[in-house]
């Protein structure tokens, strides 16, 4: 709900558990005033009117003399260069004559039921106007005839907060955009933890927390896609903050391409919190009558730590950012053949493996990469996508129908964004992939990529991408980027526009996804980055799952999936159970701890099940039908997380249905030390008032002793692995 104060000039936006309120002081100024604990009225909030600190900027100089404030003093809303306030601006901009100078008036607001889409970008959604109200409010630079519109969302079943920033030119020249963020917060005090997701290919979105100081800190990615090293996600939590207890404040940008999001701590101890494109090698042209949209941020805020955070989070994002049929099914269990048998694989070995995964009751067969053109190993053919007559004689429709005749479904691997300059799609339009006349053409995984920033590029994959779903029973795609972006530039923009290119690409990337994600509405789409390099909120609007990380090693997945967690629900992370000694790391870990983890997400296999013995198929079926049993709750239940393999040599993280009926236990040591016994480990979120057994025995404990008390668990050897699953009696 939103409410406006007509005479204090004041917002007041709702969740059912928060409070988010600014208001204008004059007609110049939006202040930020509170954010946190649901308030049942804002009696006593005023405007923070300090004027005068030592060398703080001179005031502002408004036109009707009615503001009297440092604006370098004040918290605000959305900040400007120019405006002599000297912290990080949320929009700088570039005007004909020269200056750089931005002042915004308020012009008007309007409140109102619903959410409205963000044109070209993904965002978070209402099924119905009663879930959401929206406040857009209008402010204009009266020399140049800049509007901008702050888009705010305030959820009612959510505890989420959304914001956007529209960019209208009514003047008559044109303006260059050098920096328009997202979301813009000052908080009145500092003494903030500062909560990231960085790392590496295969080393994804690992847990970081560090004591903000004076300056600024900030991640970021400037590689063309939200990337392997940072992922557009943090939070500001009291520095007592941790799963259970703390205020924590929590922010996540919908995007998938170059941001930047951080805080930084003034001379006077606020702290100003910031997210959006990043304004590295970025300039947006804005030409008399157009509009520039920048992506949503959410924010969300926590009264009882991390946990609850991602609880809001992954709730928000399973349910009202995910899309399609898929969102609410449960997913099929797949084997991929790629760790099985990379580019070396034909018809024949494929229906070998689909035959004896059926067996163990895998439910579909994903077929990856060098299915194409001439692709046996990575220097050749992207781009040339029909199929190698050599390996599939009967074509893409022969391995579906002969998977399909043994009972499993069938899906297929592409990479649509890349060209291999030894292909007959690079041969017929070198101009096609980005890249800077008169430079040379550096590849990555002998590849180059396609400038996505081009319509006829965008029709290209769309047709090609149509052609083949239409050519066979096709029901999962997983669609993959190998590499990050250089030399970035764009035969088809003039000089001027080249800085566009970043945001163009990512602009044409999401009109294809909707157009063949809604051409395609039964098919399953799993989003995949070299791994999880492009696991973002950006990317869940049309990937109903991705692949989160190309370490299967199960050892390094508790610390991927446990960081993934912190924003990503479980039913985005697709997770899969690999041979061992682990291809990526040579560690050996036991089948069934490889499975344990696993089931943390989408549960797959990505190994030959021709080479397992009779007793690992066995036991590999038996994994499954676990699963099965408990997957409903992993996907749509309330995730806790319990041990971090951050802190500690144990892991443990537990899924609770959302009517406290059912809860599933993960129980990891990852090394055993001497001279150690038994630990405890307390069960999160259920019901403290009722009983459980544990099922498969005649156990049955109270739920507030196993959530205070906790229940014994005792594991010998590295890498061991424990799931319990309590019913409510």
């Amino acid at each position: 709900m939103i409410f406006y104060d007509e005479k204090k000039r004041i917002f007041h936006l709702q969740t059912p558990d928060t409070s988010y309120v600014f208001g204008m002081y004059g007609d110049y100024i939006v202040e930020h005033l509170y954010f946190g604990p649901r308030l049942s009225d804002i009696d006593g909030i005023e405007p923070f009117k300090e004027n005068d600190a030592a060398f703080a900027s001179h005031n502002f100089e408004y036109h009707d003399n009615s503001i009297e404030l440092s604006t370098e003093l004040s918290l605000t809303e959305y900040s400007f260069f120019g405006s002599c306030d000297m912290r990080k601006p949320s929009f700088h901009a570039a005007y004909e004559d020269g200056s750089r100078i931005t002042k915004m008036k308020y012009v008007s607001h309007k409140i109102f039921a619903g959410k409205p889409k963000l044109p070209g970008l993904p965002s978070t959604y209402t099924e119905s106007d009663n879930e959401a109200d929206t406040l857009e409010l209008t402010v204009r630079d009266e020399l140049t005839g800049l509007v901008l519109v702050y888009r705010y969302t305030a959820f009612n079943t959510y505890n989420a907060i959304t914001r956007s920033v529209t960019v209208k030119n009514d003047g008559t020249q044109t303006v260059n955009l050098k920096s328009v963020m997202s979301l813009n917060i000052d908080f009145e005090r500092s003494g903030f933890d500062f909560v990231n997701l960085s790392g590496a290919w295969a080393r994804e979105r690992w847990l970081e927390r560090r004591s903000l100081g004076t300056g600024t800190t900030k991640v970021e990615s400037r590689r063309g896609s939200s990337s392997h090293h940072q992922n557009p996600f943090f939070a500001l939590c009291s520095r007592n903050a941790d799963e259970d207890r703390g205020d924590v404040y929590g922010f996540s940008l919908v995007y998938s391409g170059n941001f930047e999001a951080g805080a930084e701590v003034d001379t006077y101890g606020r702290t100003r919190a910031f997210m959006g494109i990043n304004s590295f090698d970025f300039n947006w042209r804005l030409e008399p009558g157009e509009e520039f949209n920048t992506p949503e941020a959410v924010a969300v805020y926590s009264d009882s730590g991390f946990g609850k955070m991602s609880r809001e989070f992954n709730r928000l994002y399973r349910q009202r950012l995910a899309r399609g049929k898929w969102r609410d099914m449960e997913r099929p269990v797949l084997i991929n053949n790629w760790e099985a048998t990379y580019f070396n694989f034909d018809e024949k070995k494929l229906l070998e493996i689909a035959k004896t995964a059926k067996s163990a009751g895998i439910e579909m067969l994903v077929l990856d990469d060098g299915w194409f053109g001439k692709r046996n190993d990575d220097t050749t053919s992207l781009g040339d996508w029909y199929p190698d007559s050599n390996k599939l004689p009967n074509g893409i429709s022969g391995v579906a129908d002969g998977v399909n005749k043994l009972g499993l479904k069938f899906g297929l691997w592409f990479e649509p964004e890349m060209i291999s300059p030894d292909s007959d799609l690079y041969r017929a339009h070198p101009d096609w992939c980005l890249h800077v006349e008169g430079r040379g053409r550096s590849l990555g995984r002998n590849q180059l990529i396609l400038d996505l920033s081009r319509t006829d590029v965008c029709d290209y994959i769309v047709s090609f991408m149509t052609d083949v779903l239409s050519s066979a029973n096709i029901e999962y795609v997983k669609w993959d980027m190998n590499r990050n972006m250089t030399c970035v530039g764009s035969a088809k923009l003039p000089p001027e526009r080249q800085p566009e290119v970043y945001h163009r690409y990512m602009l044409g990337l999401y009109d294809v996804l909707e157009q063949i994600t809604s051409a395609f509405p039964d098919v399953l789409f799993e989003g995949c980055s070299g791994g999880g390099g492009r696991f973002d909120a950006g990317m869940m609007y049309y990937f109903n799952q991705y692949w989160t990380s190309d370490d299967s090693d199960a050892a390094e997945r508790m610390y991927i999936q446990y960081g993934t967690s912190l924003v990503m629900p479980s039913t985005f992370m697709g997770a899969h159970v690999s041979a061992v000694p682990n291809h990526q790391v040579n560690r050996t870990t036991p089948l069934e701890t490889r499975g344990y983890v696993a089931m943390g997400g989408q549960l797959g296999y990505e190994l030959d099940v021709t080479k397992m013995s009779d007793e690992e198929l066995a036991e590999v079926k038996l994994q499954i039908d676990e699963y099965k049993e408990v997957r409903s709750v992993i996907h749509n239940g309330d995730m806790y997380r319990i041990e971090s393999p951050f802190e500690s040599e144990n892991c443990s993280w537990a899924y609770v249905a959302e009517d406290k009926s059912e809860a599933v236990l993960f129980v990891f040591k990852l090394m055993v030390h001497t001279s150690t016994l038994p630990r405890r480990v307390r069960l999160r979120g259920i019901d403290t008032e009722a009983h459980y057994r544990l099922r498969g025995s005649d156990e049955v404990y109270s739920g507030a002793v196993l959530e205070n008390y906790g229940i014994k668990i005792d594991q010998k050897r590295d890498f061991d692995a424990t799931m319990l699953i309590f019913d409510r009696v």
